[in-house]
């Protein structure tokens, strides 16, 4: 009797679960696509903005470097308006240079909170470089891959408790600790696909936003090797981290950007 009890409880909250991730959608202002998403732009925004100040004191906190952080700012700023893209969205962009000058990174928040390390820029050769990691950057936001992750992690933590309580057995109680261990690696190579196929969405987005700004698009390609170079002296930067690199992503900008230039860039672009 328990035990159906557990069952009948477990596929209850397994159904919610689905339920609300699967017919909870919305469609994108820019792409068209139709996403599993439950904020609304208004509650993306105020998600960024709550959690900027904790992000940023992870990384040191706002740099001092004024200069620095003003051409951060321009770089990104001017991106935003050159793009009907990322205008088309109700987003409010802001750009962030952390202090932090060994950790290499970049990431974005829902809603247009957009982040640097000081470790990355001072790796990057060109303002064109700096734009494209930007772009992608704002890509991720207009993309709403941060709204998809925070559905997908409400969609894996229900299934996992909905899994945790079907197998639960009183009598051992060991027996859930591997099964939950199982759900979670699951749910972590589910989030990992996912996240390759935002990166290249997010490259694609950068091919597209640069140009419009004045900037080269291959300079992203030059970012992408400074990052295997990195990674080849001393470890996996962490951009690699929270940013999975699907192994050709090098050959697929190069595809982005013949297919957003078949008769070649244009020239006059800042390299």
């Amino acid at each position: 009797m328990r035990l159906n009890l557990r069952f009948i409880i477990a596929l209850v909250i397994a159904a919610v679960t689905l339920f609300g991730y699967f017919f909870n959608t919305s469609t994108n202002p820019v792409t068209g696509e139709k996403q599993h998403v439950n904020m609304s732009a208004a509650q993306e925004i105020a998600l960024g903005v709550q959690a900027a100040p904790q992000m940023a004191a992870e990384y040191g906190g706002e740099s001092p470097d004024a200069r620095a952080s003003a051409a951060v700012q321009q770089v990104g700023q001017r991106l935003v308006a050159a793009n009907n893209l990322a205008q088309k969205t109700a987003y409010r962009y802001q750009f962030h240079l952390l202090a932090d000058d060994q950790t290499i990174n970049a990431f974005a928040l829902p809603g247009g909170q957009v982040f640097i390390t000081m470790g990355i820029l001072k790796n990057l050769k060109t303002e064109a470089q700096l734009a494209g990691v930007l772009a992608h950057e704002i890509g991720h936001v207009v993309g709403r891959h941060s709204a998809e992750q925070v559905s997908k992690s409400q969609l894996t933590q229900g299934l996992s408790g909905a899994a945790a309580i079907a197998s639960y057995d009183p009598n051992n109680p060991g027996s859930s600790v591997a099964r939950a261990a199982a759900a979670a690696m699951i749910a972590k190579l589910v989030s990992l696909r996912f996240g390759r196929e935002d990166e290249l969405e997010a490259d694609d987005f950068a091919v597209k936003f640069t140009p419009k700004a004045g900037y080269d698009p291959r300079a992203m390609i030059n970012v992408m090797q400074m990052l295997d170079q990195q990674g080849g002296r001393s470890g996996q930067p962490e951009f690699l981290s929270t940013h999975p690199n699907p192994g050709n992503r090098i050959e697929e900008l190069q595809k982005d950007i013949q297919q957003a230039f078949p008769q070649g860039v244009p020239a006059g672009l800042k390299p």
